[in-house]
């Protein structure tokens, strides 16, 4: 206690004689005693610290070089990384199509052959090119098989050249893009190859979806972080290679390289600034971000000599600030004890009400000092602020309607409109619950466009695709709102009548067959169709067994002729199937 009350009766002593000093001297205003200490503080770290400067100004520098290169590389991977994710996303996308995993599961049945196959193979082949052509980065689509082999391709190729030979294990046990780099021989450029993993419903590997992808996009995002001409940025690998720059390589593809060990120092000192040779020869500073999609580099590099130029620049600049702040400093001081603190207080005030959540906050900017600017870049803060906001609402909105658009296309046949058979277990098996619980009886239709493949061979496949929409319109008309139909699979439909016994759904057979005569397609072709009818409960008390029996009673129909309705066995032997002339 006694020295604690000792040093502050010393301090106190002090005070008191350096406020009376000052007194006697005229020195009364806190303006005045500011600007006096802005000059004494000026002026003796001027003198002292003079020769330091160059070292200050260095360390400055390397300091801005190191966050300016580390700023580039980590804007640009971020834009890269996006850009891939959008690729893989559209990949993913189309791999996930009902037309590239029902044919890849057709291909890899064994019982599967012949002319089934070859079709198979076609519209796999067509829906490549088709896609192809709506997306501008891919230069090329391909489809490969369990084994690694290509079944189709946008480009007629016979290889996916670029792949690894572990890509194959890694589809078949990860759910991830799989990337890797080509030359591709047809355009004479370097290409990136992304490879997606297709699965059945049940997760067994079907195969893969392939893309070749442009390095273009990239290339442009590089060259618009570029803004300075002794700046570079390019994509690296781990090896050293060089993939593309945003200023032109000399060389073929991926000829330029770093030096081994000037690419495994960027890669283990990540966001760090270092000195190395640049694949140019020249010595530069330069910093590298990994792009996590690809494990690859985006190194950003500025010449050493141009970087450090501003440093003499800065040395001479410092000697005439020194004298020039001595005479300003005075003035600077007495103004700034009346302009920092209220600018101060707003700013305070502000942070306060974004911390709390409140983005409606613009405050005053009165002149250009330093503190306006801290306010000026408050303002655009919180403006960016409200955009992001409001910019993640209508992604959210945005995502939310592709997520109802994804998942319609994912339950509906894309030529047709009707349900496609991917969704009707979980349509039949809810019927058939509903019915078992109420105890109704429901009717399953299976039927058959009688001789399409015929007519796809006369007409070609435009035509019967154009008959498939027409029959499918017939149905959609004919149903009540509580049934439903479904493309159960090439020519064959199936329709479900809820609440209909065995005789109603006859009825409603002939009557459908009769309108589906009535279709005429090029020229006065006649269509017609056989039908099989099962029901529940009288054929059986789940939904396959249904389903086989109604398939059954198709099959009777097509022996005895087609142009025919027949009902499962168990109705049968009351009724037999009707017979009409066959159109």
């Amino acid at each position: 206690m006694t020295g604690r009350a000792e040093g502050g009766i010393a301090l106190f002593s002090w005070e008191k004689v350096t406020s009376g000093f000052l007194d006697a001297i005229g020195l009364r205003s806190i303006k005045v005693k500011i600007t006096l200490f802005a000059l004494l503080a000026t002026l003796i770290p001027s003198i002292t610290m003079g020769w330091l400067s160059y070292w200050n100004n260095r360390r400055a520098i390397d300091e801005k070089l190191s966050q300016e290169l580390t700023s580039l590389t980590s804007h640009a991977a971020r834009e890269i990384s996006l850009w891939l994710r959008e690729r893989r996303y559209e990949l993913k996308v189309l791999s996930s199509s009902y037309e590239v995993s029902e044919n890849l599961a057709k291909l890899n049945r064994p019982e599967q052959a012949g002319q089934s196959n070859a079709a198979a193979l076609r519209r796999l082949q067509d829906y490549l090119g088709s896609i192809e052509k709506k997306f501008t980065d891919y230069r090329e689509l391909f489809a490969l098989d369990r084994q690694g082999n290509v079944l189709a391709s946008s480009a007629g190729l016979s290889g996916a050249p670029g792949l690894g030979r572990d890509w194959l294990e890694r589809a078949r046990t990860n759910e991830t893009s799989t990337f890797s780099a080509t030359w591709d021989e047809t355009l004479q450029a370097g290409a990136m190859v992304i490879v997606e993993p297709i699965r059945s419903a049940d997760g067994a590997f079907l195969g893969a979806m392939g893309a070749k992808v442009s390095f273009g996009g990239i290339e442009g995002i590089l060259s618009s972080y570029t803004k300075e001409s002794s700046q570079e940025l390019y994509l690296l690998t781990r090896k050293g290679e060089i993939l593309t720059s945003s200023r032109e390589l000399d060389g073929p593809f991926m000829a330029s390289r770093l030096e081994a060990g000037t690419a495994a120092s960027l890669f283990t000192d990540e966001m760090t600034s270092l000195e190395f040779r640049s694949f140019r020869g020249t010595e530069v500073l330069g910093a590298l971000r990994t792009v996590p999609e690809i494990e690859w580099g985006v190194v950003a590099e500025k010449d050493r000599a141009t970087a450090y130029s501003a440093i003499v620049r800065l040395r001479n600049v410092t000697l005439t600030l020194i004298s020039a702040v001595l005479l300003a400093i005075g003035l600077a001081a007495y103004l700034l004890g009346l302009t920092i603190v209220r600018p101060l207080g707003r700013l305070t005030q502000g942070a306060a009400k974004v911390a709390g959540g409140d983005l409606d906050v613009d405050l005053p900017i009165h002149g250009r000092s330093e503190v306006s600017y801290m306010t000026t870049v408050f303002n655009e803060m919180v403006a960016r602020l409200r955009r992001f906001r409001d910019e993640n609402v209508a992604i959210n909105q945005e995502l939310r309607e592709r997520n109802d658009e994804l998942r319609r296309l994912s339950i509906t046949d894309s030529l047709t409109g009707l349900y496609n058979r991917t969704q009707l277990p979980e349509l039949l098996d809810k019927e058939l619950a509903r019915s078992q619980r109420h105890q109704h009886s429901f009717s399953i239709l299976m039927m058959d466009i009688d001789h399409f493949k015929r007519f796809n061979d006369t007409h070609g496949h435009q035509a019967g695709d154009d008959l498939l929409r027409e029959f499918a319109g017939t149905l959609k008309s004919s149903l009540r709102s509580c049934d439903l139909a479904a493309r159960y699979g090439g020519e064959e439909f199936l329709i479900l009548l809820t609440e209909t016994e065995p005789e109603g759904a006859r009825t409603f057979a002939e009557k459908l067959r009769s309108s589906v005569e009535e279709i005429r397609s090029h020229g006065r072709t006649a269509v017609t169709v056989s039908i099989g009818i099962a029901s529940f409960p009288d054929n059986g008390d789940d939904v396959e067994s249904i389903i086989r029996e109604a398939d059954a009673a198709l099959y009777d129909c097509k022996r005895q002729g087609r142009n025919r309705v027949a009902v499962a066995k168990s109705v049968r032997r009351q009724h037999g199937p009707s017979r009409v002339s066959s159109g």
